[in-house]
């Protein structure tokens, strides 16, 4: 599933190509959308903004309603120019926005709503900005004040809740906790306050560097090679501990172990010899 660094430049992209311009034709595979657009065409309609939220985009319509679509493992957003060959089959498309510049094409978007305003406030999957990790309404005191709240819960599955903290996967919930030392099957209540606090500092840091102009598409944690780059043969070669199970911690070469984590059965990595089990932990299990 894409985290919220890549949302975010998605929505970006999207913003730099279709804001502040008129819809000319909209479409849709799903039937609540086209339902939606035949009782309030879209065409006419100005594209106020698009934002990520999370893992979620939102594209803000002046009608009042907003186009929110989330990618899970498989969806994504393109731009094209006018008459421009698509680089995927017309049978993968779910949306397609049009505007006399631009034509903004959704493929394999599983989840799409039509949402207005005060919907949009009432939809709990959507993370307002303050909670965003990556939005300038960030909140990184109230941030620690909702993850310190779940004092019974592994860290590594309360980094992933996005009402917690909003745009952090699995890959940034690894990465972040071995740059912190902390173990993520540890309990937050082992935590001081310090500790929590460089939790929410750390995420801030890391996904507002990989949002940079050059950053690239790929995640890049690791600052022990010469030159950040994305276009490493190995993607591993970009990070701390994901993907490198078995391999030799870059930090004390101590092999990277692997597991799953939490409901959804996440893939968890973590160095056992700089991310050492609490003692509190030790002792309850």
């Amino acid at each position: 599933m894409p985290e919220g660094d890549t949302i975010f430049r998605t929505a970006r992209t999207l913003n730099r190509a279709l804001a502040g311009k008129q819809v000319t034709a909209f479409q849709s595979t799903f039937p609540l959308l086209t339902r939606f657009n035949d009782d309030h065409p879209l065409a006419g309609q100005m594209i106020e903004s698009v934002e990520s939220r999370g893992k979620w985009l939102l594209i803000h319509l002046s009608g009042g309603a907003t186009l929110t679509t989330h990618m899970l493992m498989s969806g994504s957003w393109h731009i094209y120019r006018p008459g421009e060959r698509w680089q995927r089959p017309h049978s993968q498309m779910r949306i397609v926005l049009e505007t006399s510049d631009y034509v903004a094409v959704a493929f394999t978007v599983p989840v799409a709503k039509m949402l207005r305003a005060r919907e949009l406030e009432r939809e709990f999957r959507i993370p307002v900005s303050t909670t965003d990790v990556l939005s300038p309404d960030f909140d990184a005191a109230e941030a620690a004040h909702r993850i310190a709240a779940c004092a019974a819960e592994e860290i590594g599955n309360v980094l992933l809740r996005q009402s917690v903290i909003a745009g952090i996967g699995n890959v940034y919930k690894s990465e972040i906790c071995f740059l912190t030392a902390i173990n993520p099957y540890g309990k937050v209540e082992t935590l001081d306050p310090d500790r929590v606090k460089l939790l929410v500092a750390t995420a801030q840091r890391l996904m507002n560097a990989n949002v940079l102009e050059d950053s690239g598409n790929a995640i890049v944690t690791y600052a022990g090679r010469k030159r950040r780059t994305t276009h490493a043969d190995d993607p591993g070669e970009n990070l701390w501990v994901y993907g490198r199970a078995g391999q030799p911690c870059r930090r004390c070469a101590t092999p990277i172990e692997k597991h799953a984590q939490g409901p959804d059965a996440r893939v968890t990595f973590w160095c056992p010899q700089c991310q050492p089990m609490p003692v509190a932990n030790e002792l309850s299990s």
